[in-house]
């Protein structure tokens, strides 16, 4: 995750992080990502049962009853562990979160027991009735998926009127004083919506958007042909940083995130190494603090089912599962040989990302990409692109 506006416009400074002593448990979710200690962020997947047909979904997920799903007890033991672990934040996603019976009850368990909750949802289910319990509990953030207007939205979520859906969720969420935040999946169906998204957090006042690179995981694997290409990506990356910069130099400023390229780091401190490098050497100590992709250590996942991930997209590998062992057990458990690989990655992988002189502060970007594209999870990131001169080998 690569604070855009963090980094090039200056929102956040290390002395910022360095005031909570880098401990996660007491710093503001805005800034854990510059977090020491690196706590795991836990994405708990609480259903597969969602209401649309999204074309990138990383859990195949569909619109009807699974089986095997952690019952209300098991996912409030599975908190009470997370908890007492030091996670700081718990991200329930899916499927769709809403249509988990017990989501309300989850989410407020989370709080109680001191954890901040957020929900990644489609925001068609987020009706004024459900914003209303959300706030009444204490949520810290609703993220809305949206990616490009209705036309493009629609198509991408299988379901003609998501797109408005969608829109209303974000209304609910915020008459009741939500935090709301959009989340873009980046791909060549959708990328020049990108501008458009931009009016819309503007004229809407949406406070947050992330900007996922495309991960070929799950229904997203038939994507992987629909990803950009290099010079596009670079592209892409240069739009969002302008817009970001534009309305923060209008007074409008919006926290602006790409997730899943820690290229995206080192792009970022080049660029401002020919703008403005009194604020580059800042970002480089920023980036340093980041330490790149965080699967397997500071970001974990947890399936309906009770299945521990390195990360949401790593569903075809499990740990263990929280019905025999708890997270906290399995996840510093090193006698597993991959858990104890993805605790210190930039040891293991190959090619250019061995000698790439941004190893220290991107880990080797997105391993379960590079397996997917090459069938070796230690290979080079196929996203990744930067040139061979920008990482030190040319």
């Amino acid at each position: 995750m690569i604070g855009i506006s963090k980094l090039y416009c200056g929102t956040v400074e290390p002395s910022d992080a360095l005031r909570y002593g880098r401990k996660s448990g007491e710093m503001p979710s805005h800034l854990l990502q510059f977090s020491a200690d690196k706590k795991p962020v836990v994405v708990w997947n609480v259903t597969r049962r969602c209401n649309l047909r999204c074309i990138h979904c990383y859990a195949h997920a569909k619109d009807k009853e699974f089986e095997n799903e952690l019952t209300l007890e098991e996912g409030k033991q599975l908190l009470d562990d997370l908890s007492e672990f030091g996670c700081p934040v718990v991200l329930f996603s899916g499927g769709e979160p809403l249509m988990h019976p017990h989501l309300i009850e989850l989410t407020s368990y989370a709080v109680e027991k001191g954890m901040r909750a957020v929900i990644s949802t489609n925001g068609t289910l987020i009706t004024r009735e459900i914003a209303r319990d959300l706030k009444a509990i204490g949520l810290s953030y609703v993220g809305i998926s949206l990616d490009g207007m209705e036309e493009i939205h629609d198509r991408f979520r299988g379901f003609k009127g998501a797109f408005k859906g969608a829109l209303e969720g974000v209304e609910n969420a915020q008459n009741e004083g939500i935090k709301v935040g959009l989340r873009f999946t980046i791909n060549r169906i959708n990328y020049r919506e990108i501008p458009a998204i931009f009016d819309l957090i503007e004229e809407r006042e949406i406070p947050r958007a992330c900007f996922y690179h495309l991960v070929y995981a799950g229904r997203g694997s038939k994507l992987m042909k629909e990803d950009l290409n290099h010079e596009e990506t670079r592209k892409v990356v240069d739009l969002i940083i302008d817009r970001t910069a534009e309305l923060h130099a209008k007074g409008k400023p919006k926290e602006i995130l790409t997730v899943d390229n820690h290229a995206d780091g080192p792009y970022v401190y080049l660029r401002l190494l020919k703008e403005d490098p009194r604020r580059a050497e800042e970002v480089l100590e920023l980036l340093q603090m980041n330490e790149g992709n965080s699967s397997g250590r500071g970001i974990g996942c947890v399936s309906w089912d009770g299945e521990v991930h390195a990360d949401q997209f790593w569903r075809h590998y499990s740990f263990g599962n929280v019905r025999e062992r708890p997270f906290s057990e399995i996840w510093t458990d090193l006698s597993n040989p991959l858990m104890r690989k993805l605790k210190e990655k930039k040891k293991y992988v190959k090619g250019r990302c061995s000698e790439c002189k941004w190893l220290d502060i991107c880990a080797g970007n997105f391993r379960v990409r590079a397996e997917a594209a090459t069938g070796d999870l230690w290979a080079p990131d196929p996203a990744c692109y930067l040139t061979d001169q920008e990482i030190g080998l040319g």
